[in-house]
């Protein structure tokens, strides 16, 4: 039975408003507006009374409901008659009534004058440029400790995160790098099958995934998982003042907790990189010895022919660049994290981001280079 309510005005201007049917809040609340222009072809009201007893079902939409009418009653002066109200109905009304709205916690738009934005905007830029160059020029020294055998951060932590960013990325990189290789494997078979070079899918794979497609893919899971946990977890140092404790103790946080990150991640990925050549190589040729009926020896010997020493260089080259930019922009992120649990959030997300943009930016320079190069 839908919702439905009725006013009645007794000889005393007293109203009476009777609610009956099911008031539930996928059953919609009648248009409040509507109430009140009953109560105005009404005046003059002396008081409001509820009567409720036509009510088969409710919830929180029936509450929400009386308690309009109430606050609108009161700032007209009107007095309302809750005693007939049942029980469970009146003590929901009167905890809702007793717990005041808190001033000021709604926001209101604010509207920022256009050069105050500009330069605010500007301020911000100019301001994360210089933050860079400083968080650039402590990393490089940092290295240079590190080379003279002066950089202090604990072995045991290396070894933690060279684990962490190599052998527990495997499940993730052979998945991703598995699935690649049968993608490029299908891919290319449906325009070579038109000239009846089957054969030729071992060359597309091979070159494809040890060149390019093994660094790239390795390169963009690591900065999703491993670039964005050391996002998260300098922010979240950063927020917990765990970086002041180290500056005030007199160690540098960059060659204290970001140097061996770099150094963990530059490692990792070129490993992780060959791993997902085997892998990928592996997809194409499951495809091809099932699909096409090539033999293991032809795939084989197809593969060993096309890939080249310099294209696993290319590709073991770029694994690294992509490990450097990814640790270091992920823990770039993290050091300058604002002190609050949203800015960890907005911190993360943007080294991911930035750290997938680099990965592109990078292929595309050193893509070029070996192009002019002839390489």
């Amino acid at each position: 039975m839908k919702n439905n309510y009725e006013i009645n005005k007794l000889a005393d201007n007293t109203l009476i408003l009777t609610l009956s049917g099911e008031w539930k809040s996928a059953s919609g609340i009648p248009d409040f507006s509507a109430v009140k222009t009953l109560f105005d072809e009404n005046k003059p009201v002396s008081g409001i009374k509820l009567e409720l007893s036509g009510i088969t079902d409710w919830d929180s939409a029936l509450i929400v409901f009386i308690i309009d009418i109430l606050e609108y009653t009161r700032k007209l002066g009107i007095k309302s008659n809750q005693n007939d109200l049942p029980p469970e109905i009146a003590g929901l009304i009167k905890l809702a009534l007793a717990v005041p709205e808190k001033t000021g916690v709604r926001h209101d738009s604010i509207k920022i004058p256009f050069l105050e934005l500009l330069g605010n905007k500007s301020y911000g830029f100019w301001s994360s440029i210089g933050d860079f160059f400083i968080f650039t020029g402590e990393l490089i020294v940092s290295f240079g400790r590190f080379f003279a055998g002066m950089a202090r951060f604990r072995a045991r932590d290396f070894f933690v995160i060279i684990q962490e960013c190599s052998i527990d990325a495997l499940p993730i990189v052979s998945l991703i790098s598995l699935l690649i290789g049968l993608i490029l494997a299908f891919v290319g078979s449906i325009q070579l099958q038109l000239f009846g070079a089957q054969i030729y899918i071992a060359n597309l794979v091979g070159i494809g995934i040890v060149r390019s497609m093994g660094a790239i893919m390795t390169g963009i899971i690591m900065a999703g998982r491993t670039g964005a946990s050391y996002a998260a977890h300098l922010g979240t140092m950063e927020t917990n003042e765990e970086i002041d404790a180290l500056r005030t103790l007199g160690i540098s946080p960059v060659e204290f907790l970001v140097l061996p990150r770099v150094i963990a991640l530059t490692i990792a990925i070129p490993l992780l990189s060959l791993y997902a050549n085997i892998i990928g190589i592996f997809g194409g040729f499951i495809v091809g010895t099932t699909m096409f009926d090539i033999s293991f020896a032809s795939y084989y010997h197809q593969t060993v022919n096309a890939i080249r020493f310099k294209d696993l260089w290319i590709g073991l080259i770029m694994s690294t660049v992509f490990g450097f930019l990814i640790s270091t922009t992920g823990c770039y992120k993290g050091l300058h994290c604002e002190r609050s649990a949203a800015s960890v959030g907005k911190s993360t997300t943007s080294a991911v981001v930035t750290g997938i943009v680099s990965i592109v930016v990078a292929t595309a320079f050193i893509t070029y280079i070996c192009a002019v190069l002839g390489i």
